[in-house]
């Protein structure tokens, strides 16, 4: 039998709802980010800068992005013959077949594959978080104080504390109790979604618990440990991270990207981000291009302005158009004399000349008000905007559209034009 001390399995098959026509057809962990990155990039790198090398990625939804992305783990060197990166989809099997239905349940799903490795820990991640963390570091915590189960946890403000699971701890990090997501939280120290668990606890629990509808971490497998008196610890973490799971947070996330001393910052030396990358021409920027304080991707053709953005490679900004704020995917086309405030573009769509984004004033959006908010122009990938037309805030596009789509030309603030795709 094969033995490794720890192996992760990464959480990938969410569908990212929150994130509206961005997630239509493509997982959330496989949304481009950073101009050049994928959000699964970041806990794969995280991976093997800590030292492990054998990673279990749980897929479900729209994978086929994801699963082309990942490949068999070239550029974070998981392409090995004893362990390495394996994709891990729901599957049939003799006595049932059932899809992913929760976050342990899908963990529980994959003992056969944890098994093979005899593990002495494992370690429960998101793909769609953005930060940098060494594993190995939280181990040792692990380790020193002899636990069952370590929750990274780490201090958010306490009016933001009822959206996450939270932990009340004594004076040596024991977790005393745990509560998902309560209404009048007791404490502003919250659960991060990653967990390492030792191996005979976390079998235990998933055996135990393999009926339970929807099994999930925080509502069943760590109040299980809990009950059952298990040794329950809070690593406290007071890096950046960030949940990119709404359209502002996605947006606010690369916007800080470009700040002058950026709180996250890609260019550490000692903490490389690795990704798969395309072998792209370089970038070329016009004589008469502007641009500040931006991230240009390779590939990139600038012939216009651009303020504060977060431009993928491949991407052509044509002469005359000024883009602010924005975050613009690969391969997308924007014509010539287009103005772009703050929108998130996907990847590979076509926008003709003279078009305006961002105008007008912030009306909640008809379709998803809860989605589609902050001010932002949303345009999913394969997308067309036909030229001449004005498009208003807090409004969601999808597919290829006309002119004629567009009431005299505009489509107003607050309003969707979905032709394709989920909403």
């Amino acid at each position: 039998m094969i033995k490794k001390e720890m192996i992760a399995m990464l959480l990938a098959g969410g569908q990212g709802s929150r994130l509206g026509v961005l997630t239509a057809k493509v997982a959330k962990p496989a949304v481009a980010f950073g101009g050049k990155y994928r959000i699964i990039d970041f806990p794969l790198s995280n991976c093997i800068n800590s030292g492990i090398d054998t990673v279990g990625v749980l897929t479900q939804y729209q994978p086929l992005r994801l699963n082309t992305h990942i490949g068999i783990g070239i550029p974070w060197d998981l392409d090995r013959n004893i362990g390495g990166v394996a994709i891990l989809p729901p599957y049939e099997k003799s006595t049932s077949s059932e899809w992913y239905t929760g976050t342990a349940n899908a963990i529980y799903q994959n003992l056969d594959y944890m098994e093979t490795f005899n593990p002495d820990y494992v370690l429960i991640l998101s793909g769609d978080h953005i930060y940098k963390m060494d594993y190995e570091v939280m181990l040792d915590f692990h380790k020193e104080n002899n636990a069952d189960v370590t929750i990274a946890a780490m201090p958010v403000p306490i009016e933001e504390a009822s959206r996450f699971g939270i932990v009340i701890t004594d004076e040596d990090n024991k977790i005393t109790e745990f509560e998902e997501k309560p209404e009048n939280p007791r404490s502003n120290l919250a659960s991060m979604g990653i967990y390492i668990f030792s191996w005979p606890v976390l079998r235990d629990a998933l055996i135990s618990l393999q009926d339970q509808p929807s099994c999930d971490f925080g509502k069943h497998i760590i109040p299980y440990c809990h009950e059952n008196a298990k040794r329950l610890f809070a690593y406290e973490y007071n890096g950046y991270w960030k949940d990119v799971g709404t359209l502002n947070s996605y947006w606010e996330a690369n916007m800080e990207l470009i700040d002058i001393i950026p709180e996250f910052n890609l260019y550490e030396e000692f903490w490389k981000i690795y990704t798969n990358s395309d072998i792209i021409p370089p970038q070329y920027i016009s004589e008469q291009s502007v641009i500040e304080r931006s991230i240009i991707g390779d590939g990139a053709e600038i012939c216009g302005e651009v303020h504060n953005c977060v431009i993928g490679s491949g991407v052509t900004i044509g002469q005359g158009t000024v883009v602010r704020d924005s975050i613009i995917m690969k391969d997308v086309n924007i014509g010539a004399n287009c103005v772009i405030d703050k929108a998130i573009i996907a990847e590979n769509v076509l926008i003709g000349d003279n078009v305006t984004l961002g105008i007008g004033s912030e009306v909640p959006n008809q379709l998803r008000p809860d989605i589609y908010n902050s001010g932002l122009v949303t345009i999913g990938e394969n997308s067309v905007i036909p030229s001449g037309v004005q498009i208003g805030k807090n409004t969601a596009i999808s597919g290829t559209t006309t002119k004629e789509d567009y009431e005299n030309g505009v489509l107003e603030s607050g309003e969707a034009l979905v032709k394709a795709g989920d909403r």
